[in-house]
């Protein structure tokens, strides 16, 4: 394989058609398990968080052969059928963010087939996966790009030899092109038609690399995604839209306060009610069974409850706020010798609000389950409602459905482990629903912080030292994550933190030199319902940093984005924002009451930059009328791909910068629904966006959670300079 990491072995699998697995795990070797576990050793005794692996690293070690021990262990899998059907089972999940249609188009090119020929379905949860079956961190492309790649050149071999041997020519006078393999003659045999033949092939006449990139026709070109014609006529199959034989509608009753207990229940009315199957009570609440949701739903409102206040039932927003402030550690740097900088600034909880709601299929039997659910963690999700029934992990089936969004939310599987009991327990299959109510309320957010930046500089313009301090409600990583550092040789207690320190110190940093950086977090356990939001941390850490970097060259009398470009550590972020300035107009004369705000981040392998436009002359009703950005990402497969993850990206910052956050009153979540928690609309979204995405200048690095931070604090800062103000509470209205 090109690039010099990892080198792959591909598998050819005894089946009836061409079946080619390339591997997914990575034994990484003693020496990098040892240097993961010194650097968080070293971190945990020193405050200084310089030169960590990044999570995906993690994933991702040394450079190894690729070894499994079974048929199809560890194995990424792909199929040339009969039908001439190139068919690649994904073990990832598809939430909307394009990675079928990237996987589809890397299956493509090394195997020159058409793109209509390729199908991409989502594998069934597989244990013996271990973490690689997780899909977060940004990881999906970066970890797949490589075995794809491989797995379709090794197919692509074979078939040019088994059309070789059909036709008694040299294998490499042969070329491929359109799902078909031709002669210089001009005959002609597709895919399907030497299916069968090259399933025998056990070694290849023709190498089977994959392409140098000078000879790749369709990845980087921006492509349209391969189910969007299902998506926008119905016919993509969500959990909800699965007609499981025997599934009953089903809604869950919950407390009225986060985490609170059934204290009484009556029934009798409920199960009176016409289409009512059975009522259940399950450890979160008391779930109602019908012939129809509807019926369901007026059935669950119909049932006589009374609750115990769960134990948070004494706090609000208010006394949060005041527990993270408490909490978060002093600064180590006295400024006595030094010019400085202070900021605090105070993030919100914020709900996942993904399209699509939580829904889950069970079928539990004495000795088997099957479940049907959009998962990212779906080999977690399998453990722990084997745990809960009581049955062997083999015994339950996970099969992973395509999501309606995520934003992380997917990562946990409440849904599943409801249905799950109560399919149990009422005997028979059930489709439950949570309402949008139901997962703004008892669902998962990401959690409050409170952040302290000081930042110290010197007579001669240097920036001396950057001290950040994060206290952040207890973030709930038990989705997969704890696996991964496991198996990458990370031990917590060896390093004396908690998973969620690891995580921080493995994935926050400032991509500046800013003299000698420290970053410290402090959790404060709250027993609420948290989760990983897009970006995780970065998306506070980062924007707090931002701003801070936006203030310091005010202080300092420079240019915000001359400062930045002084400062960043690399060549390609300059690039980046070079680009951005010129794309963006920076610094262009603009009205009274509007400015240019700017942001910069760097992730996971990806570097992007956002310019907005923001007028407040309503300082009520601030709107982004413009939006720029410039993204580096190594090597992108599909462009426009990249441009809705990023235009995703802009709309989120410009929610929970502006207006989006979730209040708690007396241990409840005041919002409950989209009228409430207030998402970006079309309204408040900028009539003019332009995405740039430069040209390939590495491997793939991840997008899904690159451009969050940039966003917000490009926002941010945006607002700052239109008001006169410096914003310390975000969402601003909140």
């Amino acid at each position: 394989m090109d690039g010099g990491r990892r080198r792959f072995l591909t598998y050819l699998l005894a089946a009836p058609t061409l079946t080619v697995g390339a591997g997914l795990d990575a034994a990484a070797p003693a020496s990098a398990h040892a240097a993961v576990r010194e650097a968080a050793t070293k971190a945990a005794a020193a405050p200084q968080l310089l030169g960590l692996p990044g999570i995906p690293d993690i994933l991702d070690l040394g450079d190894a052969m690729i070894l499994a021990g079974l048929p199809t262990s560890n194995l990424l899998v792909l199929e040339v059928t009969a039908a001439g059907r190139a068919v690649l089972h994904l073990p990832r999940l598809e939430v909307g963010q394009g990675l079928t249609t990237a996987m589809a188009m890397l299956v493509a090119e090394e195997l020159d087939a058409r793109l209509a020929d390729v199908d991409v379905p989502l594998s069934d949860g597989r244990p013996e996966l271990l973490f690689n079956q997780l899909t977060g961190g940004s990881n999906s492309v970066r970890s797949l790009y490589d075995p794809v790649r491989a797995a379709a050149a090794a197919a692509r071999a074979r078939l040019v030899t088994a059309a070789a041997n059909r036709w008694g020519l040299p294998a490499s006078s042969l070329r491929t092109a359109d799902s078909a393999v031709t002669a210089p003659d001009g005959r002609s045999a597709g895919f399907g038609e030497l299916a069968a033949d090259a399933a025998a092939v056990a070694v290849p006449a023709v190498p089977a690399t994959p392409k140098p990139a000078d000879q790749r026709r369709l990845v980087g070109r921006p492509t349209g995604r391969i189910d969007a014609r299902d998506i926008v006529t119905g016919r993509a199959k969500y959990t909800g839209d699965l007609q499981i034989p025997g599934a009953v509608p089903t809604v869950v009753a919950r407390p009225t306060t986060i985490n609170g207990t059934l204290k009484s229940l009556d029934a009798s009315a409920a199960r009176a009610m016409p289409g009512v199957l059975g009522v259940v009570q399950i450890p979160t609440g008391v779930a109602v069974l019908a012939e129809t949701f509807y019926q369901a739903l007026k059935a669950r409102d119909a049932l006589r409850l009374a609750w115990n206040p769960g134990p948070v039932a004494n706090l609000s927003t208010p006394d949060i706020r005041r527990k993270l402030r408490d909490a978060n550690a002093p600064f180590l740097i006295p400024p006595l010798l030094t010019q400085y900088v202070d900021g605090e600034f105070d993030f919100a909880f914020v709900n996942h609000a993904p399209m699509e709601v939580l829904t889950a299929v069970a079928d539990v039997r004495p000795n088997r389950a099957e479940l049907w659910f959009a998962s990212q963690s779906p080999i977690v999700a399998q453990q722990t409602i084997a745990a809960e029934l009581g049955l062997p992990q083999g015994a339950v089936t996970v099969h992973v459905v395509r999501g309606g969004g995520s934003f992380g939310r997917r990562l946990f599987f409440d849904a599943a482990l409801e249905a799950a009991q109560i399919s149990k327990a009422a005997g028979r299959p059930v489709k439950l629903m949570w309402t949008r109510n139901d997962d703004m309320r008892h669902g998962r957010m990401r959690p409050a912080s409170h952040h302290r930046i000081r930042a110290t500089y010197g007579l001669l313009g240097q920036v001396v030292s950057w001290e950040h301090r994060a206290a952040t409600v207890q973030t709930d990583l038990r989705h997969g994550l704890g696996e991964a550092l496991t198996a990458a040789g990370f031990s917590l207690s060896l390093a004396g933190i908690s998973l969620a320190q690891a995580f921080f110190l493995l994935t926050e940093k400032n991509p500046y030199d800013v003299g000698i950086p420290t970053q410290l977090l402090s959790e404060v356990p709250l027993d609420l319902h948290t989760g990983s939001w897009r970006s995780v941390y970065s998306g506070m850490v980062r924007v707090s940093d931002e701003i801070m970097m936006d203030e310091l060259a005010r202080r300092m009398g420079q240019d915000e984005l001359a400062f930045r470009r002084a400062r960043v550590r690399d060549a390609v972020g300059r690039t980046v924002l070079d680009t951005l300035a010129q794309k963006g107009s920076w610094g262009r004369p603009m009205p009274a009451g509007t400015a240019q705000g700017i942001g910069y981040h760097d992730e996971n392998g990806g570097r992007v930059a956002y310019l907005v436009e923001l007028d407040a002359t309503d300082r009520a009703n601030p709107r982004v009328t413009r939006a720029v950005a410039v993204a580096d990402v190594g090597q992108p497969i599909n462009p426009r791909g990249l441009e809705a993850q990023l235009t995703g990206a802009l709309v989120d910052g410009i929610s929970v910068i502006l207006q989006a956050g979730n209040h708690i009153d007396n241990g409840a979540v005041r919002e409950g629904s989209y009228a409430d928690f207030l998402y970006a609309k079309q309204q408040n979204t900028p009539p003019e966006v332009e995405i740039h995405i430069l040209p390939p200048s590495g491997p793939p690095g991840g997008a899904g959670e690159l451009g969050v931070p940039a966003a917000s604090a490009a926002v941010a800062n945006a607002y700052a300079r239109a008001t006169g103000t410096s914003p310390r509470s975000f969402p601003i209205s909140f």
